[in-house]
C-alpha cells in the first residue's frame, strides 16, 4: 500500500492529495491519511513544495466536506439514508447524527480529525438536520486545518518512518472511533433509563 501511495505521489503530486481528501470526505474509503504522510516526508526531501501539499490536502478536504453539507442539505433525510443502506453505514450514520445533535458546531470540529471516520457522515447529517452552514463552515474550516497539519507535518517530520507512522495513527484512530461509539452508546442507554424513570414516576 505504502509503495503505491508513494508512487501516486510522486506521478501526481499535490493533485491527487487533493483527490482523495476531497473523495474521502464523500465517504469513500481511501487512505487520505496515508497521502498527506506521503506528502509530508517529500517535502522533507525537497521533491515538493510545503504550500502545494497543504493547498491540496486542505482545499480537497474543504471542498469535500462542503460537497457532502450540500447533499444532506438539498437532498435531504431520504438521500441520505440512501447512502447509508448496508447495516454497518446505518449505524455509523446513526452516530453522527448522536455528535450533531449533542454537540452541534463542536461535533463538526471534533469529526474532521479527532474522530475522523465519522467526518463524512457527519457533513451529511449536519446539512440535512439544517445545521447553519456559516456555522458548519467555521468548525469545519477550523478542524480541517488541525488534521492536515498533524497528518502533513508528522509526514515532514518522520519522513523515514512513514509506515511504521502511519500503523500507529491508524490504530489511535480505531481506538478513538471505539471510545466515541462507546460513549454514544452510554448516552443513549443513560436516555433510555431516564425516560423510563419518568414513565413509572407519572404512571399511577
Amino acid at each position: 500500500m505504502t509503495d503505491t501511495i508513494f508512487a501516486l505521489v510522486t506521478t501526481w503530486g499535490a493533485l491527487v492529495i487533493f483527490a482523495s481528501s476531497f473523495l474521502s470526505c464523500l465517504a469513500l474509503p481511501i487512505p487520505t491519511s496515508l497521502m498527506m504522510l506521503s506528502g509530508g516526508a517529500f517535502v522533507a526531501a525537497g521533491d515538493l513544495a510545503l504550500w502545494q501539499v497543504i493547498a491540496g490536502a486542505w482545499g480537497g478536504a474543504i471542498l469535500g466536506d462542503q460537497t457532502g453539507y450540500l447533499i444532506g442539505r438539498h437532498g435531504g433525510a431520504p438521500l441520505v439514508e440512501r447512502i447509508a443502506r448496508t447495516p454497518a453505514r446505518s449505524a455509523v450514520l446513526n452516530r453522527a447524527r448522536g455528535l450533531v445533535d449533542k454537540r452541534g458546531g463542536l461535533g463538526v470540529f471534533f469529526s474532521t480529525w479527532l474522530f475522523a471516520p465519522l467526518g463524512p457522515w457527519v457533513n451529511f447529517i449536519a446539512g440535512t438536520t439544517g445545521l447553519g452552514w456559516l456555522r458548519f463552515t467555521f468548525w469545519d474550516v477550523l478542524g480541517e486545518t488541525i488534521w492536515v497539519t498533524i497528518y502533513v507535518g508528522l509526514g515532514f517530520a518522520f519522513a523515514s518512518q512513514i509506515e511504521a507512522v502511519s500503523d500507529i495513527l491508524g490504530s489511535a484512530v480505531g481506538l478513538l472511533a471505539a471510545l466515541a461509539v462507546a460513549a454514544a452508546m452510554a448516552i443513549w442507554i443513560r436516555g433510555a433509563l431516564k425516560a423510563q424513570k419518568a414513565r413509572r414516576a407519572v404512571e399511577p
